[in-house]
């Protein structure tokens, strides 16, 4: 025995040692990368390890990759895994570069009382890091079963088959535990959005999961869908999306199982191509009869998704509200920027305007017919850290919506290969194989980890301006850097409006309401 053992070359031990490597690695479910690339694996971390150090003398610094740079992405990470996510030594930032986001803080910050959920004295209250939304979506419109988000960041539309099963498992286990919101996207209600959270159906244009054998919309199956689901809390109406406006998504044949088939009600083995266009309507007042028809049937708020271009729809639609009382409950704008959707490069980079712009322009509009206080603005687009948070509820957003950031906060490294059905770390892709790395449990706890971060430094921002919920930052608050001559102006300045007041008592109120998330009722007086 010991002869034989001696007879073994040097290089059959070296097979062996890296054969039990390779099986601890497909063993193990903490990092997806290295399960999925055994070995391998290993040289990702060890070069992003250095990253930083090569970027600095060889490639590019912190602040200059797209669409995430280093240190967005690496504050996202640490967050998510409860890691030390401060930076020493000074920002490394142009402070003078245009369009740099500059908050103001008060000169004598938010004093909260002891008691206060907020107040640092009270890290272990179940409230410490919640943000209940400031309105309640759907009581202006008198829907039957109206919403008050718990959160004011959610989770933004991805559909399941764009995303995998156990990403989409683990962003609604760790939104479930926080609170937050769950967006299907387009691809339809599946098994994972059931599994605790609040869920934002989304109904895109060919109706996945609600549609007649033509590829139209079945109002009854919605109806069906949303009675057998109580957990589905708002219908979004999705009209475009930054991405791609006016472009149909597109999912791969590659990316199509039997489950995501029967969900969605589609064949096997064929690209889904949706529309460009809605069958349901051709125009803004046919919209706003199926926003009542949809709101009166399911009792739900019903609101719409849209990237922004032309205005003269929105002036349209915001002059058909103010004369019939009819209209969607909430709106959600969508940036240019792009997101988790694929896109050709000519839609992707030029077609519709970023969010700043976007939003400004609609805000001004229903603001112009009286109607700010009767919807509830949602944002999107690369709003999914503090600083442009805080830049989007001053200027007028109510709501958050974050979706490439949820993303990386379960390990998504930017591979920017989405629509390849070769996510390597698989969140992007339906490969068995890719998939079986990203394990729901963990990663739920990981997207929990981010949003309570998230939740924390707005709120520690919100107190610095001297506030208690941001919904009440003003345009005033937030200066942007104009990048010559190292001026800055307002957001007050530089977009021409300054939002409306948002109806706000107190944190205590909204605390003490028994409805969030749930039915309206009077709220409780603070004792």
């Amino acid at each position: 025995m010991q002869d034989w053992i001696v007879s073994i070359p040097w290089w059959g031990y070296l097979l062996f040692a890296l054969l039990i490597w390779a099986l601890a690695d497909i063993l193990q479910k903490k990092h997806a990368i290295k399960h999925n690339f055994p070995i391998v694996g290993h040289f990702r971390y060890l070069i992003e390890s250095i990253g930083p150090e090569l970027r600095q003398y060889i490639v590019a610094n912190n602040r200059e990759e797209l669409p995430f740079n280093r240190r967005q992405r690496s504050w996202i990470y640490a967050s998510s895994k409860k890691e030390n996510n401060y930076q020493g030594f000074g920002t490394d930032q142009d402070m003078s570069s245009a369009g740099y986001v500059l908050i103001k803080p008060s000169m004598l910050p938010r004093r909260l009382p002891d008691s206060h959920p907020h107040s640092i004295q009270n890290n272990d209250h179940p409230l410490h890091y919640t943000l209940p939304g400031a309105k309640i979506i759907g009581l202006h419109h008198k829907r039957s079963r109206p919403y008050r988000p718990k959160s004011v960041i959610n989770v933004g539309a991805m559909s399941y088959g764009s995303l995998s099963a156990n990403a989409v498992a683990a962003l609604n286990r760790g939104a479930a535990k926080f609170g937050c919101y769950h967006n299907t996207g387009e691809g339809g209600l599946s098994p994972y959005h059931k599994l605790g959270a609040d869920v934002v159906f989304n109904i895109g244009t060919s109706y996945f999961g609600v549609r007649d054998a033509q590829g139209n919309l079945d109002l009854q199956k919605l109806v069906q869908l949303t009675r057998q689901n109580p957990n589905v809390r708002m219908l979004e109406l999705k009209l475009s999306q930054g991405a791609k406006p006016g472009k149909g998504g597109v999912l791969p044949a590659s990316k199509i199982t039997p489950e995501i088939a029967e969900i969605r009600q589609v064949p096997m083995g064929q690209d889904i191509v949706s529309r460009p266009y809605h069958t349901a309507f051709s125009n803004i007042p046919q919209m706003v009869e199926l926003i009542e028809e949809m709101a009166e049937k399911t009792g739900l708020p019903v609101g719409i998704k849209s990237a922004v271009g032309k205005l003269d729809l929105w002036e349209e639609l915001a002059r058909t509200m103010v004369e019939t009382g009819k209209g969607p409950d909430f709106i959600a704008i969508d940036g240019g920027e792009g997101g988790t959707g694929a896109a050709p490069p000519s839609f992707a980079d030029h077609v519709s305007l970023p969010f700043v712009y976007a939003f400004a322009n609609v805000y001004k509009i229903f603001q112009r017919y009286h109607l700010t206080e009767k919807i509830t603005f949602i944002a999107s687009g690369k709003l999914g850290l503090p600083d442009k948070a805080v830049m989007a509820f001053a200027m007028g957003a109510d709501l958050i919506n974050v979706a490439r950031e949820a993303m990386m906060s379960i390990g998504c490294i930017q591979a920017q290969i989405c629509h390849t059905n070769r996510c390597p770390v698989g969140v992007a892709t339906n490969n068995k194989w890719l998939v079986s790395g990203l394990d729901p449990a963990l990663k739920s706890e990981r997207f929990y980890n981010f949003v309570k971060t998230f939740n924390k430094e707005l709120i520690e921002i919100t107190h610095a301006a001297g506030y208690e919920h941001p919904c009440q930052f003003t345009m005033d608050d937030v200066d942007l850097s104009m990048g010559d001559n190292n001026l800055t102006q307002s957001l007050h300045l530089s977009h021409g409006y300054e939002k409306d007041k948002v109806p706000f008592d107190s944190m205590q109120a909204l605390f003490s309401c028994n409805h969030l998330g749930g039915e309206p009722s009077a709220p409780k007086k603070p004792a």
